[in-house]
C-alpha cells in the first residue's frame, strides 16, 4: 500500500522493476510509477553520517549547514554521539529545547510511521516542543471547529460520492475538484472514485461550476469561471447578497440552525461599514462580470446545491474565511444536513471527502503523553527557530516561542512544504544540532548535523488502513533493505536502550512482533460480511480483509434531524456565521464573522506593478508532494530538467516565452528556473509552478540563491494566515517571468553532498 494507491510490486532482488495496481481501483493513480527504481536510487542515504563541521568543532549554530560535507560513521558511534547530544541537551536546556518536527507522509503504515515512532522516543525521552495542525489545514484546524465545532468530521464523515451522484443538482466548486490530489490519501487508498461519481452527476443532469484561475481543477464538462486569484470569499459574499437582498435566503433554517446571522448580514448589505457586498463590487475585485454573479446565487437557490471549498483556498492570507463564508452560504440557502446539498470541504483536496468511512478505531501505535506542555503551529518553524523568547498570537492565546536548542525530524522535508526557503535556511543554521531520519539525501538531509539512514516502506513489513477506506492491508516487505539502512524504530529501539529506557519502548517487541500485536488489538471488529477477521497468519497470507463502512452518509444530517439533541460542539450549539468568541479576541486580520480582507499578494494590489503575474503553488499531478521526484512519472514532466510552470500564451507572447523554453521566475524574495509550458486553461496574467522539486540552489552556501530546479516556495511569504491560525499562506505569490537564456546550469538535487570516510 501507498499514499496514492495500493498495487503489487515486481522485483529483481533488489529494488522494484515494476507496479501493478490494484483491480478493484476503478481509477489508479500513475504516481505509482515513480516506485520502480526508487529504493537503490542514488539520493538515497546508504549508512549513518556526520556533518564534518559538528563532528569536529562540536554542536552550536552553524551556517555550514546545507554546504559542509559529512564524514561516515558506524552505526555504534552514531548511536553513541545522539544518545550523548540529546542527555546534553535535555541535561543543560530541559526537554521543552527539543522541538520534534516530523511533519509528513513518510509512510501509509501503522507502525512504521516515522511520525508516530519519533514522537513516541521524545515523550519517552521526557517531552519535546511539538507542533499543532498542518500545512494542508492549518487555517480551518482553526476556523471550523469555532464555526462547526468540529474539523476532522468535514472529511472523515463528509457527504457520500454516491449521495452527491444522485442528489446534487448544482454543485459549486470554488477551486473546482482537482482530481490530481484525489490520487492520495495519508493512510494509503485502494480506491479512487471521484471521477466516476462527477460523470455520473452530470450523466444524471447534474451541473457543476469550477470557480478557480485554472480550467483543469474540474475533470470534465463543466462551467468554468476564472475569477482573480484570491477573489473567492468576494465572490461568495455577493451570491449571499443576492439570496438576502432578493429574499431568496431560509430564514427558517438561519434561525433555527444558526447563530449571528443579523450580525454578518448588517456586514453584508453594508449597514456596517457603509459597503454593500454587491455582484457589482464582487465584479471589481473578481474581474467577472456581476450578472455573471448574480446568475450564480439565483440558480444556487432554484434546486440542490451543494457548495464545496477546495483546502487550497484556505492557504492563502486571511484563509480562514473561504471555509466560513462557504458554510455561511450554504446555510443561507438552507440545505446543510440534506442528502446532495449543504456544504463540503476538500473535495478534489485528497481522496478522503467523499468517502465511506470505517466505523470502529484502527490500530494505533502508543504514543503516551507528552510532558512538555508547548507547541507551535505547524507553519511557524522559522519565527520559532529565530524568535526564542518571542510573543505571539494564537486562537486567543497570548504564546511565547521556547528556545530550541535540538530539531528531531523524521519522515518529513520543510523544503518542500515551508515558505520563503531563504529564512528557513537560516532558521535552520541557528540550533545546537539538527537530526533527520531520512531514506533519501534530501535538503533537509543536507541540513542536519546526524542523519539516519531509513528504509523505505517497500523495505519493510507493516500493516496499512485508514478511516475512509474499507480494506485492511498486509504491506509485505518488496526488496531487502538499502546498503547499512534501518527501520526507525531499530534505531530508536537502541537509542532508547542507550538512554535508560529501552524495555518501556519496545515493550519487549520486535518490529514483526508490534504488526501482529496491533492487528490483534483491533482484530475484534466485524469485517464487512459480517464475520470476524481471520487470525493475523491467515490476514497475512490473504493480502487484505475488506472492513465495514459507513455508506450514504450526508454531512451534518444528524443536526438537521434534531438540533437541540445532536448540538454541535460549539457555544450555542449551532453554526456560528458570527462568532462571539473569535470577535472577542479583537483581531483586526479576523472579525468574528466572514470579511473580505484585501490579499497582499494579489493582482490587484500595488503590489502587482513590480510583480504582474499571480504565481499558484499548488500540489503536483506527478508526485505526492516532493516524495520520489526523481520518478519516471515526476521526471516525464520536467521540461529540460526543470518543473513545468505553465503561462497564459498571451502573457507568454508578451515575454518572449516560447514553449519549452527555461524561464526565471522571480521577486524580492527568491528565484528560481521552471520550464515554461503554454496553456489557454490558464487564465491571463496567472501562472502555475506546482510544489514539490527538491529544492537545488545554485550556490548551496547562499541562503538566497536561485533554485534551479523549480521550487516555488524560495518565492512565497513566510507568513500567517492571520492571528488565529497562523496557517500556512504558499498557495499565492506575486512574481516576474523572464526568458533564461544564460548556459543551464546541472541538476544537482539528487545529489549526495560528499562524504568521507571516517
Amino acid at each position: 500500500m501507498a499514499h496514492w494507491g495500493m498495487f503489487e510490486a515486481e522485483s529483481d532482488g533488489t529494488d522494484i522493476t515494476a507496479v501493478h495496481p490494484y483491480p478493484g481501483d476503478g481509477d489508479p493513480s500513475p504516481i505509482l510509477a515513480n516506485a520502480v527504481g526508487s529504493v537503490r536510487h542514488r539520493s538515497r542515504v546508504a549508512g549513518p553520517a556526520v556533518r564534518r563541521g559538528w563532528l569536529e568543532k562540536g554542536p552550536g549554530p552553524s551556517e555550514q549547514r546545507g554546504s559542509d560535507e559529512f564524514v561516515a560513521v558506524s552505526w555504534d558511534e552514531l548511536t553513541d554521539l545522539l544518545a550523548g547530544e540529546l542527555r546534553r541537551v535535555v541535561g543543560t536546556h530541559g526537554n521543552r529545547a527539543i522541538y520534534g518536527g516530523s511533519y509528513g507522509w513518510s509512510s501509509p503504515g501503522r507502525f512504521h510511521h516515522a511520525q508516530s515512532q519519533v514522537h513516541r522516543f521524545l515523550k519517552m525521552l521526557g517531552g519535546y516542543t511539538r507542533s499543532e495542525h498542518s500545512y494542508s489545514l492549518g487555517a480551518t484546524g482553526v476556523i471550523m471547529p469555532r464555526v462547526v465545532g468540529t474539523h476532522w468530521k468535514m472529511f472523515a464523515r463528509s457527504t457520500n460520492w454516491d449521495v452527491i451522484a444522485r442528489e446534487t443538482d448544482l454543485m459549486v466548486c470554488f477551486g473546482g475538484v482537482p482530481l490530481k490530489n484525489t490520487a492520495v490519501n495519508d493512510g494509503g487508498t485502494s480506491h479512487h472514485p471521484t471521477r466516476a461519481a462527477l460523470d455520473a452527476l452530470r450523466a444524471r443532469g447534474g451541473r457543476i461550476v469550477s470557480i478557480s484561475p485554472l480550467r483543469d481543477d474540474l475533470h470534465g464538462e463543466a462551467e468554468w469561471l476564472a475569477p482573480r486569484p484570491g477573489t473567492d470569499v468576494a465572490m461568495m459574499l455577493a451570491c449571499a447578497y443576492v439570496l438576502a437582498d432578493e429574499g431568496l435566503a431560509d430564514r427558517e433554517f438561519l434561525d433555527r440552525y444558526c447563530t449571528g446571522y443579523e450580525v454578518f448580514e448588517e456586514y453584508l448589505l453594508g449597514k456596517a461599514d457603509g459597503v454593500a457586498k454587491t455582484p457589482e463590487w464582487a465584479a471589481e475585485l473578481s474581474g467577472l462580470p456581476a450578472d455573471a454573479i448574480a446568475d450564480l446565487a439565483r440558480r444556487m437557490a432554484e434546486g440542490r446545491t451543494l457548495i464545496s471549498v477546495t483546502w487550497s483556498l484556505q492557504r492563502v492570507r486571511h484563509g480562514e474565511q473561504a471555509p466560513w463564508a462557504g458554510i455561511t452560504l450554504a446555510a443561507m440557502l438552507g440545505q446543510i444536513g440534506l442528502p446532495g446539498g449543504g456544504f463540503g470541504h476538500g473535495y478534489g483536496s485528497m481522496n478522503e471527502p467523499g468517502l465511506a468511512p470505517v466505523p470502529y478505531p484502527l490500530p494505533t501505535l502508543f504514543q503516551g503523553t507528552n510532558p512538555v506542555s508547548d507547541s507551535i503551529p505547524v507553519a511557524a518553524i522559522s519565527d520559532l527557530l529565530l524568535n526564542p523568547g518571542q510573543d505571539y498570537d494564537f486562537d486567543g492565546q497570548r504564546r511565547t516561542f521556547p528556545d530550541i536548542r535540538l530539531v528531531y525530524w523524521a519522515g518529513g522535508n520543510p523544503f518542500h512544504h515551508h515558505q520563503d526557503l531563504g529564512r528557513l535556511r537560516r532558521a535552520m543554521a541557528r540550533p545546537d544540532t539538527i537530526v533527520v531520519h531520512d531514506p533519501y539525501w534530501t535538503q533537509m538531509a543536507k541540513h542536519a548535523d546526524i542523519v539516519v539512514p531509513s528504509t523505505t516502506s517497500l523495505e519493510r513489513e507493516d500493516l496499512s488502513c485508514t478511516r475512509n477506506d474499507p480494506l485492511m492491508v498486509a504491506m509485505h516487505a518488496a526488496t531487502p533493505r538499502f546498503a547499512d539502512a534501518r527501520d526507525d524504530y531499530d534505531t530508536f529501539a537502541a537509542l532508547a536502550q542507550r538512554l535508560g529506557f529501552g524495555e518501556r519502548f519496545t515493550e519487549g517487541r520486535t518490529a514483526g512482533e508490534w504488526i501482529e500485536h496491533l492487528y490483534g488489538q483491533w482484530r475484534g471488529y466485524v469485517l464487512a460480511d459480517g464475520g470476524e477477521a481471520p487470525e493475523f497468519d491467515e490476514f497475512w497470507r490473504r493480502g487484505h480483509v475488506r472492513m465495514r463502512t459507513e455508506e450514504e452518509l450526508t454531512l451534518f444530517e444528524e443536526f438537521r434531524a434534531d438540533p437541540e439533541v445532536n448540538a454541535l460542539r460549539t457555544p450555542s450549539g449551532k453554526i456560528e456565521i458570527f462568532s462571539a468568541v473569535i470577535d472577542g479576541f479583537g483581531y483586526e486580520d479576523c472579525a468574528g464573522h466572514p470579511t473580505w480582507y484585501e490579499p497582499e499578494e494579489w493582482l490587484g494590489g500595488r503590489r502587482a506593478e513590480a510583480f504582474p503575474l499571480h504565481l499558484i503553488a499548488n500540489q503536483p499531478k506527478t508526485r505526492l508532494h516532493s516524495q520520489l521526484d526523481h520518478g519516471a512519472t515526476s521526471q516525464n514532466s520536467k521540461v529540460q530538467g526543470r518543473e513545468p510552470i505553465r503561462l497564459h500564451p498571451d502573457d507568454a507572447a508578451a515575454r518572449g516565452i516560447a514553449d519549452g523554453d527555461v524561464v526565471r521566475v522571480f521577486n524580492d524574495r527568491g528565484a528560481c528556473l521552471a520550464g515554461a509550458v503554454l496553456d489557454e486553461g490558464v487564465r491571463v496574467r496567472v501562472v502555475q509552478l506546482s510544489t514539490g522539486a527538491w529544492f537545488d540552489p545554485l550556490d548551496p552556501a547562499d541562503p538566497d540563491s536561485m533554485c534551479v530546479h523549480g521550487n516555488p516556495n524560495v518565492l512565497t511569504a513566510d507568513v500567517g494566515t492571520s492571528s488565529l491560525a497562523r496557517g500556512c499562506t504558499g498557495q499565492h505569490v506575486l512574481v516576474q517571468v523572464e526568458r533564461f537564456d544564460d548556459e543551464l546550469p546541472p541538476i544537482r538535487a539528487y545529489d549526495p553532498p560528499t562524504i568521507r570516510p571516517r
